[in-house]
């Protein structure tokens, strides 16, 4: 059994983080259900455990937080779903990349549900949407935005942190670091696209598409 929970108001980053960790513990020792928590930070970037700091080129812009999930620089802020995926990673094929893999098609999926068509890149981590309206990149090709990313941490075979999909976030706030530090494609969100999607629609979208993608717990 999965609970979900969905946060109304903005969490500090550390209260989530504190939260995870405990969360995690008390799955790995079979004293607390799966969770997929819901919610959006204040403005805020976090650096991964691949971040370089010359990606983070406005440091006095937004706190930064330095985090151990997988990954390099992120922002985080209104408008955005963070979704913060707390489950037993080692009851659930105990295979790393599959999980990772299972995120991916997670969010592909979801974004399926607003006839958005979400892709993966080799070498690049998140979901990406092709950008035929603006103009090629250097090298010619069709010019691509980044709608979500991903990056998690295991503990004793349980993943906290998760993923994050831009609904409606301020754009702008990106420009204070490389994201990723991926620096020759942009961002994107649902809105940004032109879609008239709310935080309540991406939500329920999640949640339909999560059992279809991740299944029942093995144990």
């Amino acid at each position: 059994m999965v609970e979900w929970i969905v946060s109304q108001d903005l969490v500090p980053y550390q209260e989530a983080v504190d939260f995870m960790e405990a969360r995690a513990t008390a799955i790995a020792a079979g004293e607390a259900e799966e969770c997929v928590w819901l919610l959006e930070h204040p403005p805020l970037y976090t650096a991964g455990t691949s971040a370089k700091a010359p990606d983070l080129t406005d440091p006095d812009r937004f706190p930064v937080h330095v985090t151990k999930r997988g990954g390099e620089y992120t922002y985080h802020g209104p408008g955005q779903r963070v979704v913060y995926v707390m489950l037993n990673v080692g009851q659930r094929g105990h295979d790393v990349r599959k999980f990772v893999k299972q995120l991916e098609q997670w969010v592909i999926d979801t974004l399926d549900e607003f006839n958005l068509k979400g892709e993966i890149r080799e070498g690049r981590v998140g979901v990406w949407i092709e950008r035929p309206d603006k103009p090629k990149t250097i090298t010619g090709k069709t010019a691509e935005d980044k709608i979500a990313a991903i990056g998690i941490r295991l503990r004793k075979w349980v993943s906290f942190h998760g993923i994050s999909i831009n609904v409606e976030p301020d754009l702008d706030h990106f420009t204070g670091i490389v994201p990723c530090g991926i620096t020759d494609y942009g961002v994107t969100s649902l809105v940004d696209l032109g879609l008239p999607v709310t935080m309540e629609d991406v939500d329920v979208a999640l949640k339909r598409q999560f059992d279809k993608v991740f299944g029942e717990l093995v144990e």
